[in-house]
């Protein structure tokens, strides 16, 4: 009888996640009025910054409106502006009104960063840190962990190349991937520069006050 239920369980829970979605996206920026629901049945929410978007999310833009999408499969950005709508997908937006104001194609590795970027704004918020990967003043960094900061940061110039002047997409990866060796003092840098492109976001606030926190250790 136990294990009946439990399979029944697991069914639900597995149908629930089915009908929410896989993650397939990140708002990187978000402005004015800018809802999402997962289906026509369910109410519609405030779209944040820094939330992940699932696949069949719809997304709605009023006048003024603006958002910009990293879609993880397609390893590309979507900036809309409203009014507009569209459903995300693994491949990117399917327009239902409007259509992206721009498209920039984005690196492979920084989209695995990217993705996630939502978990890392959360621990700041609640203090937390990893140890995987940490490179302290007394242990030299490995040839490997070298090489990997060498590329994140050859792929941080090339994204900051392509990038609008407010977008953050590119300090967002390399953020992502200098928390990795929770090299704080580059984590900084990088929070600096996006405070300097988005001075008013409260996320990007929190990040700068948990790393100074870091570095009271």
């Amino acid at each position: 009888m136990g294990n009946a239920i439990a399979w029944v369980l697991g069914l639900l829970v597995s149908g629930t996640a089915l009908a929410q979605g896989a993650d397939v996206g990140l708002v990187n920026m978000v402005s004015g009025n800018v809802t999402y629901s997962p289906s026509a049945a369910t109410a519609a929410k405030a779209v944040q910054a820094f939330m992940k978007v699932r696949d069949g999310d719809r997304i709605d833009l009023a006048a003024g409106g603006e958002v910009r999408v990293v879609f993880f499969d397609a390893s590309r950005q979507e900036r809309w502006l409203g009014p507009a709508s569209f459903r995300a997908g693994k491949s990117g937006s399917a327009p239902l009104t409007g259509k992206p104001a721009s498209v920039t194609d984005l690196p492979a590795a920084a989209t695995q960063r990217l993705a996630r970027v939502p978990d890392l704004v959360q621990f700041a918020k609640l203090g937390g840190f990893q140890v995987r990967g940490k490179i302290t003043p007394a242990q030299k960094a490995t040839l490997e962990q070298q090489a990997a900061v060498t590329e994140a940061r050859a792929t941080y110039e090339k994204m900051r190349k392509d990038a609008a002047p407010d977008d953050i997409a590119p300090e967002l990866f390399l953020y992502s991937a200098l928390y990795e060796y929770l090299l704080y003092d580059d984590m900084k840098t990088a929070v600096d520069e996006m405070l300097r492109k988005q001075p008013g976001n409260p996320d990007l606030n929190t990040l700068a006050d948990w790393l100074r926190t870091r570095a009271q250790r």
